[in-house]
């Protein structure tokens, strides 16, 4: 028996990198199994921040399905749908901003933040800032109690569980609060040492080629400190050694000790990062280039598993339409 319902996405912003599939992809492949899941591609949530140019989310959407798949997301296990395909979250996203505070909405951290790493860009808008509640009602149309998160992500989800409540209350008892999940996220970052991002260019994709994946090894910061193999490292601030820790703990340790000790240099072990990552990454290179093989597959699979999402959905406004007696 299955433990609950699941409910996931992300958005169609370019191709998926290590960074997301660490952090989330990996673990929803595990959870197929003791979860009802449901993955989107949520694509009216990547208006929110780049809505002045969408010209390449039609196919950015395809390209994360095909990611998903790459990963292992089973589309005989899992439901994999196009959030804009589901228009039941469109209403009740409408349905449920009548009723959110607008402080609520004012004191996430997450927009705050935003705002400050987003200076440049306008982004003072009313999608912006209702986000959230966007977010709340992909979670809660399907009846979602459980949400895969990383701790960053907490602030979001406890608002859906207060919007949530606080519909239960106006109305009548129609959501499960969600609950969160916790991922264990291995720490990973950007090849340049700064955050993981596509806008900074320094990650490693999913679908990355061999020597790509190379070169991109091979562009690493390591310790500034060392100057020559001779001289004794110090990994915690490598970049290089972030990599190993995520993806091949028990060797990391051995690169901890030969850096430390001099044992092996920059060079050398950044060759061997490389080996890592492109032993741990075929697996998905050879599931990827089977569905780019089928050019209709991704198309007809988001087209049936966003009929499935409908039914649900559309069932779920059936009563919460009847609650608000509208």
């Amino acid at each position: 028996m299955r433990k609950g319902r699941i409910l996931s996405g992300m958005r169609p912003t370019g191709r998926l990198h290590l960074g997301n599939l660490l952090g989330a992809l990996s673990n929803w492949v595990k959870l197929q199994d003791d979860y009802e899941c449901f993955f989107a591609v949520v694509d009216w949530h990547a208006l929110t921040t780049g809505y002045e140019d969408t010209s390449s989310i039609r196919e950015n959407v395809r390209e994360v399905v095909k990611d998903y798949l790459a990963a292992g997301i089973d589309p005989e296990r899992s439901t994999v749908f196009l959030q804009s395909g589901v228009k039941e979250h469109a209403e009740l996203h409408l349905l449920l901003s009548m009723i959110t505070p607008l402080g609520w909405l004012e004191r996430c951290p997450t927009y705050k933040d935003q705002l400050q790493q987003l200076a440049g860009r306008d982004i003072t808008t009313y999608g912006f800032l209702g986000y959230p509640v966007l977010m709340a009602s992909d979670i809660l149309v399907y009846r979602a109690d459980t949400v895969p998160v990383g701790e960053d992500q907490l602030p979001h989800l406890e608002l859906s569980r207060e919007i949530a409540r606080r519909f239960n209350f106006l109305y009548a008892p129609v959501f499960p609060e969600p609950k969160a999940l916790l991922n264990e996220v291995p720490t990973l970052v950007g090849t340049d040492g700064r955050k993981m991002s596509k806008s900074y260019g320094n990650t490693i994709q999913i679908a990355s080629t061999e020597e790509e994946v190379r070169k991109s090894v091979q562009s690493m910061v390591t310790d500034p400190a060392r100057i020559r193999k001779s001289d004794p490292g110090h990994p915690e601030v490598c970049t290089v050694y972030s990599y190993y820790k995520a993806l091949a703990p028990q060797l990391a340790e051995v690169r901890d000790t030969e850096c430390r000790n001099a044992g092996i240099g920059c060079v050398a072990c950044k060759k061997q990062l490389a080996d890592v990552v492109v032993e741990y990454l075929s697996p998905m290179w050879e599931r990827r280039n089977a569905v780019e093989k089928d050019p209709g597959m991704v198309d007809a699979l988001l087209e049936a598993g966003t009929s499935q999402a409908r039914q649900v959905a559309s069932a779920t406004m059936e009563q919460v339409r009847e609650a608000m007696k509208i």
